[in-house]
């Protein structure tokens, strides 16, 4: 929730906090198939193809993964800590219940992605574009999205703490039942609601995006808005 400053009546946001991933000398991937529980230590992944492999609870630590393809590949319950994907592109990628921790995910091309109840801390995802990214019941804590698009991403359920928008586009969002603490739209252009307007409360908007969600803010409070001239029913 914001909180108030030092100084007087305004209010502040925490700021989330970025992960600082530094990676140490990398050996390169030596091939063969992801495998279920799988553990890969100090890697480089360079343009693997994981098309359709199981990974299913394999833990990532300082690795970094460069332009790899993970489509349909499937890594419930994995652990990615402490690395970096770049240039990573899949659809229906399933990471659900998944760690993400102090990892960053840089120009990614993604599409329906899973990672609805996972864990995301001190996560940064800057560039890209991630269609249908599923994070129904998932947890985010400190969690920056940068210049990234992202179409009809779904948080229905989900916990967002010290979470920030920036240079980001959020279009069509799904925030139903979602909790909001220290949350920091006004970097979100456009910023779309479909669903949750009414679990606004714990973020930070700007006044310009106010007057653009008047009409579905509006609608959540059955207020109607007419004009002097139009005739009452």
């Amino acid at each position: 929730m914001a909180r108030r400053t030092a100084g007087g009546g305004g209010t502040a946001v925490r700021a989330a906090r970025r992960p600082e991933v530094r990676l140490p000398p990398l050996e390169p991937y030596g091939g063969g198939e992801l495998e279920p529980d799988g553990d890969h230590d100090g890697l480089e992944f360079r343009e693997t193809d994981f098309t359709g492999q199981d990974g299913a609870g394999a833990r990532f630590m300082d690795c970094a993964l460069t332009a790899c393809a993970l489509d349909e590949t499937s890594l419930p319950r994995a652990r990615f800590l402490d690395s970096v994907l770049t240039g990573v592109r899949g659809v229906g990628t399933n990471l659900a219940e998944s760690t993400l921790r102090d990892v960053e995910l840089v120009d990614a091309r993604l599409g329906g992605t899973q990672l609805h109840g996972a864990a995301l801390e001190r996560v940064l995802i800057r560039g890209g574009k991630i269609d249908y990214l599923n994070l129904r019941g998932a947890r985010l804590k400190d969690v920056v999205f940068e210049g990234c698009v992202l179409v009809e991403p779904d948080f229905g359920g989900a916990r967002l703490e010290r979470v920030a928008f920036v240079d980001c586009a959020l279009k069509e969002a799904d925030l139903g039942a979602a909790t909001l603490t220290d949350v920091d739209l006004r970097g979100a252009a456009p910023l779309e609601i479909a669903r949750g307007i009414d679990r606004l409360a714990g973020a930070v908007i700007s006044p310009a995006q106010l007057l653009d969600l008047a009409p579905v803010l509006a609608a959540e409070l059955g207020v109607r808005v007419l004009s002097d001239g139009d005739a009452g029913s």
